[in-house]
């Protein structure tokens, strides 16, 4: 057993390759070998997003707090508010993040392959965003 106690672990920046706008990532758990499962508290502030990218084994969100958007490529932006559960199959191109006006927390759920666990691909446009 293995118990992560709150606080012990520093919230990180979400690093501008990976995110327009603020966001703040606090890492809840990573399963160690032979698991595959790793998962994280993520939270956005107004119109802050995720750029483009992949999951190898796919991904589940969780949203817990705030308003939100998602969007897979080809299809249209959906609202996510909390308690919505949101799975992105593997490799499905997509973003996700908060509202233009409100904030938005969720968890990120995805497993690794092969040692990955996403691929970033190019930023989401304003006008992408705006849609």
């Amino acid at each position: 057993m293995d118990i992560k106690r709150a606080g012990t672990v520093a919230s990180v920046k979400g690093p501008a390759e990976w995110f327009t706008g603020t966001v703040r990532i606090d890492r809840l758990f990573e399963a160690p070998d032979p698991a595959f499962v790793q998962g994280a508290s993520v939270t956005f502030e107004p119109g802050a997003r995720t750029a483009w990218h992949t999951h190898p084994l796919g991904q589940t969100l969780i949203v817990t707090a705030g308003c939100g958007w998602a969007q897979r490529e080809g299809g249209p932006v959906e609202e996510i508010r909390p308690g919505d559960v949101v799975w992105f199959a593997p490799n499905e191109k997509h973003w996700h993040g908060a509202a233009p006006t409100t904030a938005m927390t969720h968890f990120a759920i995805q497993e690794k392959l092969d040692g990955k666990v996403v691929e970033w691909m190019e930023h989401v446009t304003d006008e992408q965003y705006s849609k």
